[in-house]
């Protein structure tokens, strides 16, 4: 693999016994593609980070999402949407892009949600509140008048 970098992008790496990187290089863009290149690879998985994944698989009980070079997380089928689906299929297809939240990682395994995200977009965006819910009209005149109050 480093080998690989330094044909890339014609810098010198040196890797110490402490795991330390040294990237060495005449040129400022190299150095930078090379150093983008390792954070690439040894980036992991953040809990409550939000990615850019991509579908590389369907199951029944979800989708796999690769969310870093070569890392695929799972997107259960309970956190795809905010209302209940009965296949991925309806919702996912293998390729899409789609936005994900880490929630959990559990040794190798990395569980996804992509309706953690729709929630949170919904609420910037001041999404109405399910129908069931009895909030509305009421609160927003009342926030209103009191903020009319001379504060």
């Amino acid at each position: 693999m480093i080998r690989s970098i330094i044909e890339q992008t014609g810098v010198k790496i040196d890797v110490e016994d402490s795991g330390k990187v040294n990237v060495a290089s005449n040129d400022e863009v190299s150095a930078n593609k090379a150093l983008q290149i390792i954070r690439d690879l040894t980036a992991s998985a953040e809990v409550g980070k939000t990615y850019l994944g991509k579908v590389s698989r369907l199951a029944d009980f979800g989708a796999f999402v690769e969310i870093l070079p070569g890392l695929d997380g799972l997107l259960h089928i309970s956190e795809v949407a905010e209302h209940r689906i009965k296949d991925v299929r309806d919702e996912l297809k293998e390729g899409d892009q789609v936005l994900v939240k880490v929630l959990a990682v559990e040794g190798n395994r990395i569980k996804l949600s992509r309706k953690a995200i729709l929630k949170e977009q919904r609420a910037k965006m001041g999404g109405a509140p399910p129908p069931d819910s009895d909030e509305g009209a009421d609160g927003g005149s009342t926030s209103q008048s009191s903020s009319h109050s001379g504060r």
